[in-house]
C-alpha cells in the first residue's frame, strides 16, 4: 500500500512538472511585432489575429488603444516604424455618453505645447475638439462615447518621439502617451 501510494505520488508530480514545462515553453514564444518583446496571451492572440488578417501587407502595423470612464488610456507608449502605415483602432470601453466623457485619439506634431493645444480645442466642440486650420496635427481620430470605436489608418511620420493626447476638454492633462517613431 505504501509503494502503491509513492507512485502515485511520484507520477502525479511528474506529469505537473511536465505539463508546467509545456506551459512554460508556450509563453516563451509569445511576442510582439519582430519577435524580441514579450507579451501577455490576451494581446499575442490579439496581434495574431490581426496579423493574420493583413497577412498581405507587412508595412501595416495594427494598433489598438482603449479608453475609459476614468479619463485613462490603457497605454502610454507606442513604437512603430517610419513609414509604415498605421492602423489605430480607439476603444472607449466604458459606458458614459461622447458628451459627457468623449475620447478621441490626436497625434501631434512634434514641438506642440500641448496644453496650448488643449486651451485651442476646448473652442472646437463642433470639429471633435480639434482646432480648424492646425498645422499641429498628424492624425487624430472622431470623437467617441461609451462602447464605440473607430478605426483610422495615416502614415507614421519621421523618426522621432510625438504626443499623443485625447483633446476633449480637459483629459489631455492625464490621457496622453509618446508615439515613438524609430
Amino acid at each position: 500500500m505504501k509503494f502503491l501510494s509513492k507512485t502515485v505520488l511520484i507520477l502525479g508530480a511528474v506529469a505537473m512538472i511536465a505539463c508546467g514545462d509545456k506551459k512554460e515553453e508556450k509563453e516563451d514564444k509569445i511576442t510582439i511585432g519582430d519577435g524580441t518583446s514579450p507579451q501577455s496571451q490576451t494581446e499575442a492572440a490579439t496581434d495574431k489575429s490581426a496579423s493574420e488578417m493583413n497577412s498581405s501587407d507587412e508595412d501595416v502595423v495594427e494598433v489598438t488603444i482603449e479608453g475609459n470612464d476614468q479619463m485613462r488610456f490603457n497605454k502610454d507608449e507606442i513604437k512603430v516604424k517610419a513609414g509604415q502605415t498605421v492602423r489605430l483602432t480607439l476603444k472607449h470601453v466604458g459606458e458614459m455618453e461622447k458628451t459627457v466623457m468623449g475620447h478621441n485619439w490626436v497625434l501631434l506634431t512634434q514641438g506642440t505645447v500641448i496644453n496650448e493645444f488643449g486651451q485651442k480645442a476646448v473652442q472646437a466642440k463642433d470639429n471633435d475638439y480639434i482646432p480648424e486650420g492646425t498645422d499641429a496635427v498628424i492624425a487624430h481620430t472622431k470623437m467617441i462615447g461609451g462602447g464605440e470605436e473607430v478605426t483610422i489608418e495615416f502614415e507614421a511620420p519621421e523618426a522621432g518621439e510625438y504626443d499623443f493626447i485625447c483633446s476633449f476638454p480637459g483629459h489631455y492633462s492625464v490621457m496622453k502617451g509618446k508615439f515613438i517613431v524609430e
